[in-house]
């Protein structure tokens, strides 16, 4: 099969002949219909995740159709549409058993402790846990967005954040996982205020609810107040810079989310989150289990993750594309098509 591979961390990824995976016991193969190009990719390029052996094939954010179905796997058939959680838990931990699939220590992450879905086939481990069985109706572009930016987003506003009607939230950053993140909470009933350094980004923000767009600067803070302070905020990019003004941005006893990787760290201030009674909360992607909640809305027209895709590529266009993210990241989604349609 065809697949982007990493052969050194930060060079430019070459497309090659690689060997199709089998399908292990428990697990099954699918055929790669459409994939997501998420800023999660880059850090691993880049030899931010330490779980990555080289050579590596990235991509996390998936839907296609099951090619292989291995032994012990029941209920699931070849031609089956399906989508996966970038956390693939093992389901039998004490996590597990609770329900919390997503912090699993067990859990297997296509793209990152295994070669992703930059490839014409995958392997998705534990599959009766971890398999999701996408609506008729729903377009494998659309279902590849859901399983990392899209699904985080859902469950860090609505399961983790508990975003409420007429809550004022603040997202910084207008990548995937943010717009993700400002559509949801819209959908939700908050007043949405979305920052970031790309106009064109922050005019995606505004189309998909953001009563407020506001260019990234020192003042941004003072912005924010000046609207009556953040109820709630998520920094959906990842930097201490953000993390700082996030959390100055909080009016007393508001929540703060954590979403976007911090590889170099970050510096709190404690004293502000005891005496001002805020909360940091982390959140990490969302279980196959949670799906049903969130497809519904997609399938209401609540929540219209279509919308996001701002662009598709080939599988030779990959390795540039994600190159580009050291540039910063684009407006909306961009999905890759391994196989031309």
């Amino acid at each position: 099969m065809r697949a982007v591979v990493i052969e050194e961390y930060g060079a430019l990824p070459v497309v090659q002949e690689v060997p199709r995976p089998a399908p292990a016991a428990g697990s099954v193969v699918l055929k790669v219909e459409a994939t997501g190009l998420c800023r999660s990719d880059w850090h691993g390029w880049m030899g931010h995740d330490s779980d990555i052996v080289l050579p590596h094939v990235p991509g996390h954010e998936l839907a296609g159709t099951v090619a292989a179905v291995g032994a012990g796997v029941s209920g699931w058939q070849v031609g089956d549409r399906v989508t996966t959680p970038f956390i693939c838990a093992c389901g039998q931990c004490e996590q597990c058993q609770e329900g919390n699939h997503q912090v699993c220590p067990n859990q297997l992450q296509p793209g990152f402790n295994y070669w992703g879905s930059f490839a014409e086939y995958v392997a998705v481990p534990y599959a009766e846990v971890n398999l999701v069985r996408l609506p008729d109706d729903l377009d494998f572009a659309t279902a590849a967005g859901l399983g990392c930016r899209f699904a985080t987003s859902f469950r860090a506003i609505h399961q983790v954040g508990r975003v409420a009607p007429g809550e004022r939230v603040t997202i910084f950053g207008c990548g995937g996982v943010g717009l993700s993140a400002v559509m949801i909470a819209a959908a939700l009933g908050a007043e949405v205020i979305a920052v970031d350094t790309n106009p064109d980004a922050l005019k995606l923000a505004r189309e998909y609810g953001a009563s407020h767009t506001i260019q990234a600067s020192p003042t941004v803070v003072d912005e924010i107040h000046a609207l009556g302070g953040a109820h709630v905020t998520m920094d959906a990019l990842g930097s201490n810079a953000i993390v700082q003004q996030a959390l100055l941005a909080l009016r007393p006893r508001g929540r703060h989310l954590q979403v976007g990787l911090l590889p170099s760290g970050v510096q709190l201030d404690v004293g502000r989150l005891i005496g001002q009674e805020l909360q940091w909360l982390g959140s990490h992607g969302m279980p196959a289990h949670a799906y049903p909640e969130m497809l519904s809305l997609v399938a209401s027209g609540n929540l219209k993750p279509a919308d996001l895709i701002t662009r598709t590529i080939t599988l030779e266009e990959t390795p540039a594309a994600l190159a580009a993210l050291s540039n910063g990241t684009p407006a909306g989604v961009t999905i890759i098509q391994p196989t031309p349609h």
